[in-house]
């Protein structure tokens, strides 16, 4: 274990501190040898980028980490059809698959299969594929879809084994009924009927795209299914894809305990996901609510107090809360992440302070507060001192920044540059909160 946390202080040291590295490499070694994680690789992540993929999966197994690989061919597939000018057909989101489409399909998820294995052994990783025997399935539609399963039965005897013998787990989304007939299986169903049998400590599906994206084509770090699943599928901009994504995931969590998650990521981004609490893509969770008031009772002004001093390691001024012009908070249930707003110039909102705990951060609250902090103040602005380790995660979040000395203003959604060369000059022009200031 020594050897391994001091690869992971070495390595991960780019990534952030190695007080993230050896929290969540020890999270990870207390479980079983089959629930650190279950990781669905996209098709086209394995057809353009089998190299990184290899690589990243790879760094994972020489910390002492089993993840059990499971990968789709969707994109592999589209191509072997056209060529042999067969078409393509889908319904419910699901490809039909006549004895036609499974006699190109076979081949193509074998060819696949073969192919990150292969990757792996040029890593010096001990992998083997799994292409049969894990998903015993009936039809799902036998008029409607062809040969299209339904998972009756996860049956994890081979991935154990393989496991056992310290080999790592590459299984392809293929099933078969009790008769012996090959079938086809949507990857992200064969994912959730997998990860409830396994029941791992991450669930993570890599995608080209890094992430689920909003209307404007950014990734959306936090989702909440309590309080935002509905919301989101109402969007015009929620295409069918993605609100099946989204569909499935819900499905997925809804047999897990409310502390699982899933995030969606890219391959370069695998290890930030894995290793520090700010992660990197969309986190998805059942989440907890997020809580918005209007004033600080004394009890719940006692818990912000901690919240704020733990997190930003100094000790409020006497009186901070005393007077303070609030716009509102917002806060998640459990307290663990926070944001402070007050009421700033030309009425748009300023952002006082941000507070997460790391295992909030972990947990994805902060990006939950976040993301209901934008929807509730589409205009905002902030301020965060330059040498501060969240200065650079709210970069990605402003729209606009200026730096002078010591301190960077922020701001999201103003556009009228006389109103921003305000907010600037009043955010930088506020005192201090704390005794002695090193954040802010």
């Amino acid at each position: 274990m020594a050897e391994i946390r001091s690869v992971v202080n070495q390595v991960l040291s780019q990534l952030g501190t190695s007080r993230e590295a050896r929290y969540y490499l020890k999270q990870y070694s207390r479980d079983a040898e089959m629930q650190f994680a279950v990781i669905k690789i996209g098709g086209a992540v394995l057809e353009e980028q089998v190299e990184v993929l290899a690589a990243a999966l790879a760094f994972l197994r020489n910390l002492g980490l089993m993840p059990i690989i499971l990968h789709g061919a969707g994109p592999q597939l589209d191509i072997a059809l056209q060529e042999a000018s067969i078409e393509s057909v889908k319904k419910r989101g699901l490809r039909v698959t006549t004895p036609e489409v499974m006699e190109i399909a076979r081949p193509v998820i074998y060819r696949a299969n073969r192919q990150l294995v292969s990757a792996l052994d040029a890593q010096g990783i001990r992998a083997q594929g799994i292409q049969h025997g894990v998903f015993v399935c009936d039809y799902l539609d036998r008029e409607e879809l062809g040969l299209v399963g339904n998972i009756q039965r996860v049956d994890l005897e081979a991935i154990r084994d393989v496991v056992q013998r310290g080999i790592l787990p590459v299984v392809a989304c293929l099933g078969e009924s009790s008769t012996g007939q090959v079938m086809n299986i949507n990857a992200d169903i064969a994912a959730r009927e997998l990860v409830w049998e396994v029941k791992p400590h991450k669930i993570i599906f890599l995608t080209d795209t890094g992430g689920l994206l909003d209307e404007s084509g950014r990734i959306i770090s936090a989702i909440s299914l309590r309080t935002d699943y509905e919301y989101l599928v109402s969007q015009d901009w929620v295409h069918s894809g993605m609100q099946l994504k989204l569909e499935q995931i819900s499905q997925l969590l809804s047999g897990l305990p409310d502390s699982a998650s899933v995030s969606i990521t890219s391959v370069e981004n695998l290890a930030r996901e894995l290793f520090t609490h700010r992660g990197a893509g969309t986190l998805i969770r059942q989440g907890e609510e997020i809580v918005e008031r209007k004033e600080f009772s004394p009890g719940f002004r006692e818990k912000a107090a901690v919240l704020l001093e733990q997190s930003f390691g100094r000790r409020l001024k006497d009186g901070y809360f005393e007077n303070l012009p609030l716009e509102c908070i917002l806060s998640s249930e459990s307290t663990g992440a926070m944001a402070i707003v007050l009421k700033g110039v030309d009425g748009i909102p300023y952002l006082d302070k941000f507070a997460v705990t790391p295992e909030a951060q972990g947990a994805g609250l902060g990006a939950a507060v976040w993301q209901a902090l934008i929807y509730r103040c589409p205009k905002l602005y902030w301020r965060a001192r330059a040498d501060n380790p969240v200065t650079a995660w709210y970069f990605d979040q402003a729209d606009a920044s200026f730096r002078q000395e010591k301190w960077v203003a922020f701001s999201f959604g103003i556009n009228d540059f006389k109103q921003l060369r305000r907010c600037k000059d009043d955010c930088l022009s506020r005192g201090e909160s704390w005794v002695e200031v090193v954040s802010d």
